[in-house]
C-alpha cells in the first residue's frame, strides 16, 4: 500500500499548506511546470519523486525529467505526461499512449483545473491535480492525496486553498 501526492503546474512556487498535505506521502508525482529544480529539492525532504517535465520547463529539467512516465505502483498501471486532456478531449499524443499502454490510471496537468474523472471507453481513471504554486489564471491551488493499494485506487483527498496571499514557497528568482 502507497500514498501517492500529486500535484502539477507549480511554476517555481509551492503553498506551504500543499507541502504539509504532501507530508504524510510515500511518494510525491509531479506532474511538470515544475519552473525551478528548487521545488523538486524541497518535495524530496518529503519524499520520492516522480516527475515528468511540462511546457515551460528549461534545459535542467528536461535533462532529469521525460516528457512521459509509464510505470507501476502496486498494481497500477500509470501513466503520465504534462499536457494530456482528459476523457472525450484527449491530447492526440496521449490518446495514442493511452490505447498503447493501456493503463488503470491517467495523470495530466497543464490546464490547471482539477479533475478526476473515470474514463468508460479506456477503462481507467484520469487526475488532472489542478495547479499547485501562484502563477497562472486558477484562483485555488490545488493538489490530491491518493492510495493505491494492490489495485485498488481509494481514499483521494483534496488539497485546496485560495490562490491569493504570500504562503508560499518561492523559488522565482
Amino acid at each position: 500500500m502507497k500514498r501517492i501526492g500529486i500535484l502539477s503546474d507549480t511554476h517555481s512556487s509551492l503553498h506551504k499548506g500543499i507541502y504539509k498535505f504532501l507530508k504524510e506521502c510515500d511518494e510525491i508525482w509531479h506532474i511538470g511546470d515544475i519552473g525551478n529544480i528548487e521545488i523538486i529539492k524541497l518535495l524530496s525532504e518529503i519524499s520520492p519523486i516522480v516527475a515528468v517535465y511540462g511546457n515551460i520547463d528549461g534545459g535542467e529539467i528536461k535533462n532529469i525529467y521525460k516528457e512521459w512516465e509509464v510505470f507501476h505502483c502496486e498494481n497500477v498501471k500509470v501513466l503520465m505526461t504534462h499536457i494530456g486532456g482528459y476523457p472525450k478531449r484527449y491530447d492526440r499524443k496521449a490518446e495514442k499512449r493511452i490505447r498503447i499502454y493501456t493503463p488503470q490510471l491517467f495523470i495530466s496537468g497543464h490546464s490547471h483545473i482539477l479533475k478526476v474523472m473515470y474514463d468508460d471507453k479506456y477503462n481507467c481513471l484520469h487526475i488532472n491535480p489542478g495547479a499547485s504554486g501562484k502563477t497562472g489564471f486558477h484562483k485555488k491551488v490545488t493538489a490530491i492525496r491518493l492510495t493505491i493499494d494492490n489495485k485498488d485506487m481509494k481514499d483521494l483527498e483534496v488539497f485546496e486553498a485560495p490562490r491569493s496571499g504570500s504562503d508560499y514557497y518561492d523559488f522565482s528568482f
